[in-house]
């Protein structure tokens, strides 16, 4: 089973290529995480958002990071962070299309 993890949280920016620039040694850190299978940045600059969705192959990994990443944006000075994770349906999935 694959679980998915959804984090955003208010984010005043950079957005587009400043947030990129900003984050990229963030971005290799976090590709470097047990049971990361992928993660997709997002951002909405008209309501100042940030965040990511997350694959993971195992419920301890995605809970673990869950755990550090949060205590890493509270550092940051974010607050406000929202999480959720959700068992991936993987049959449904494939058939929509998705990369598992």
């Amino acid at each position: 089973m694959k679980y998915l993890l959804q984090v955003d949280f208010p984010h005043a920016g950079p957005f587009k290529e400043e947030f990129s620039e900003a984050f990229t040694d963030l971005a290799k850190d976090i590709a470097n995480e047990e049971g990361l299978i992928w993660k997709i940045w997002t951002e909405n600059e008209e309501t100042k958002e940030a965040g990511g969705i997350y694959l993971f192959d195992n419920l301890k990994d995605a809970d673990r990071y869950l755990q550090k990443h949060t205590k890493r944006l509270a550092s940051f000075g974010y607050t406000d962070i929202r999480a959720k994770i959700f068992n991936v349906n993987e049959p449904l999935s494939l058939i929509d299309n998705a990369s598992l």
